[in-house]
């Protein structure tokens, strides 16, 4: 199985999804794990349905979700964004039957339900991570290529840029808040950079040895926050700098909490998910990290 499937498996969202109004909705298709999320044009939330090959859209005003089938058969769909054409973009990874790669990029129209889908010119890429870009280009990662990728929507060219770090496997990826698309490399131990103008790749090393970076996002203090799987910790890179800080994470390291995915909440604050199934948020004022731990 690879790092990418034991990855995936920690993300899940689990067999549900809840409304704004806190009702419960099950996903149609049992037996999936439901991977990445977004907000859609249409007000609704989109997600990827690993392992179920699907699509799926949920109403927050109802919470009645939908699914829509993917062509490829068994293609795994991981990472998912709204791209700037009103699309919604996602990635296509490890065939979990074939034990092969899709390597596809995927776009689903909100208003018909329609999917169409690209293959990235690399065999056995490995897509993960996707998102908008600032050049109006989707970006992608490319765990088992060692790859950082963008489609156009425009013309739906696919290009590719080599990652310095021999076997980095990037892994999430976001805008960043200076012009350049931020990426994480979870076995290169790297936080890297890319250029959308000149398509250049800087890389930054963790001070942390082995630390497996994993989720990353912008925060709304103008600097990019990750997790780290193995460092048992959430680190932020300064864009004009390259400097990172780290901060431990109250769980003991001899039972690390594995923080995997991040992102803004609305409270101004960075939330996080931990492989240990707790949720904890982390002060970008600060660097105070409060852990809540989920029940079943």
């Amino acid at each position: 199985m690879s790092r990418k499937n034991v990855s995936l498996i920690a993300k899940r969202f689990c067999q549900c999804a809840i409304n704004f109004t806190g009702n419960i909705t099950d996903i149609p298709t049992p037996g999936i794990a439901s991977i990445d999320i977004t907000s859609g044009p249409d007000g609704n939330l989109w997600f990827t349905e690993w392992g179920g090959n699907k699509i799926g859209e949920i109403s927050p005003k109802t919470g009645i979700a939908t699914e829509y089938n993917i062509p490829i058969g068994d293609s795994s769909p991981n990472g998912i964004t709204t791209g700037p054409d009103g699309n919604i973009w996602f990635t296509e990874g490890h065939q979990l039957l074939a034990e092969g790669d899709v390597d596809s990029i995927g776009k689903i129209s909100p208003k018909t339900g329609s999917v169409t889908e690209y293959n990235i010119p690399t065999n056995e890429a490995e897509p993960t991570g996707i998102t908008a870009g600032p050049d109006g280009n989707l970006w992608f990662t490319e765990g088992l290529g060692n790859k950082i990728g963008k489609i156009s929507p425009k013309t739906d060219t696919i290009t590719e840029y080599d990652v310095s770090t021999a076997n980095a496997y990037p892994m999430d990826i976001t805008a960043g808040p200076d012009g350049n698309v931020w990426f994480t490399e979870t076995d290169g131990n790297n936080i890297g950079k890319i250029s959308p103008k000149t398509g250049v790749i800087t890389e930054y090393i963790l001070p942390t040895a082995d630390a497996q970076p994993n989720g990353i996002t912008t925060g709304p203090d103008g600097n990019l926050w990750f997790t780290e799987l193995n460092g048992n910790k959430i680190g932020k890179i300064v864009p004009k700098t390259g400097d990172v800080t780290e901060y431990n994470l109250p769980s003991p390291n001899a039972s690390p909490s594995s923080p995997f995915a991040i992102t803004i909440g609305t409270d101004g604050n960075l939330w996080f998910t931990e492989v240990g199934y707790d949720i904890g948020k982390i002060s970008p004022k600060t660097g105070k990290i409060i852990e809540y731990p989920v029940t079943n």
